[in-house]
């Protein structure tokens, strides 16, 4: 591993017991936003179930994910373990729908709302635990990863990240996060689904090839078994199958271009961790259908009308009355602007905080 990945933004005591990468790790778990991802939305609120997946729970599950193609392919499992523990700490309460209406808040003000980019301020600016400066101190390596895992930034719309090499590609660790993320919320969106009772076991049969193929072997194995322990038994060979295809493209394509360096990963055109052309259609077709047929759905289209309206409503409420913001926030709008603080304070509230706060204004409005 290239040592300029371990530099810090301050200085920092080498610890004989413990890799740079490792210390990261740890100074991310110890993190207030990691422990708030256990009361935030992944698919379905925590308030519907305690079974369904928080951000904390599918964290986690993508952290196993991309130890595994890590140590498969050779490469640094702690980074990648690391990347994967931090790559959703920037997303707000309510999933995806928050994400939305805070950008849509954003924009009246000529801003826009980007989790990797606001995981980057997380980590930066707003955790402080250490006497001598604020945020986590990571190591250059988590950092990049943090911006460039599942998107490439340009430096002529982001001249403010240009140390982070947006010429280039990451490293295969950052790479493969993505993809750990896709495996496991493609495996787990399909269980919440059935345990919801939102989505049917035959009719994911009938639609998504990926499982059905999968289903078929488990079945072959176990026959006469109940339908849900198939299931269960389909959707963990479905997850080692895309795995596995992942680890075994991503070698191809590295040995392919005769990589035997950081910098020659860094030099390729494109991604070199990537899914073979017959499971990435596969990954496309499961995903459509979950768009199809559960992120959309009337029940979750509810859910989403109400986070936005929550969003939305303290975004301008805070707009219109900055002082009622608590002091620490309010002291930040004349260095970062109105707009970003009341982003940044929603964007760090949990599901069950935002509504607190929601039902509070609610009241004060009202007197």
């Amino acid at each position: 591993m290239d040592e300029y990945l371990f530099t810090r933004m301050y200085p920092a005591p080498l610890r004989a017991s413990r890799t740079p990468f490792q210390r990261d790790r740890e100074r991310i778990v110890q993190a207030r936003a990691f422990r708030r991802l256990a009361g935030k939305t992944q698919v379905f609120t925590s308030r519907a179930s305690d079974h369904f997946r928080s951000r904390l729970t599918h964290t986690m599950e993508v952290a196993q994910i991309a130890r595994t193609v890590s140590a498969s392919l050779g490469l640094n499992e702690d980074l990648a373990e690391a990347l994967a523990l931090v790559h959703d700490i920037g997303h707000p309460p309510f999933g995806h729908a928050g994400e939305r209406a805070l950008d849509r808040c954003l924009r009246r003000h000529g801003l826009r709302f980007d989790h990797n980019l606001h995981a980057l301020r997380i980590v930066e600016h707003f955790e402080q635990r250490y006497a001598a400066h604020r945020g986590l101190n990571l190591t250059l390596g988590i950092r990049e990863g943090i911006i460039k895992h599942s998107r490439d930034y340009t430096n002529e719309q982001y001249p403010m990240l240009a140390e982070y090499f947006l010429d280039q590609r990451p490293p295969l660790e950052a790479q493969l996060i993505d993809l750990a993320d896709e495996i496991a919320y493609l495996t787990a969106d399909l269980d919440d689904g059935v345990e919801s009772g939102l989505l049917e076991i035959a009719h994911i049969r009938e639609n998504v090839t990926v499982l059905a193929r999968c289903y078929a072997i488990v079945e072959k194995e176990h026959p006469g078994i109940e339908d849900k322990f198939l299931f269960h038994e389909a959707l963990q060979l479905m997850q080692n199958v895309l795995t596995e295809d992942l680890i075994e493209n991503t070698r191809h394509n590295v040995l392919a271009i005769g990589a035997e360096s950081l910098a020659a990963i860094r030099a390729h055109s494109e991604r070199l961790a990537v899914f073979s052309p017959e499971v990435e259609a596969e990954r496309l077709q499961e995903k459509q259908y979950l768009y199809d047929t559960l992120y959309t759905c009337e029940a979750l289209s509810l859910e989403h009308d109400k986070a936005e309206e929550v969003v939305t409503a303290l975004f301008d409420y805070w707009i219109s009355e900055p002082e009622e913001l608590p002091q620490g926030y309010f002291d930040e709008v004349q260095t970062e602007g109105l707009a970003r603080v009341v982003a940044d304070y929603i964007a760090g509230m949990t599901d069950s905080f935002i509504l607190l706060q929601y039902a509070a204004i609610k009241r004060a409005i009202r007197r």
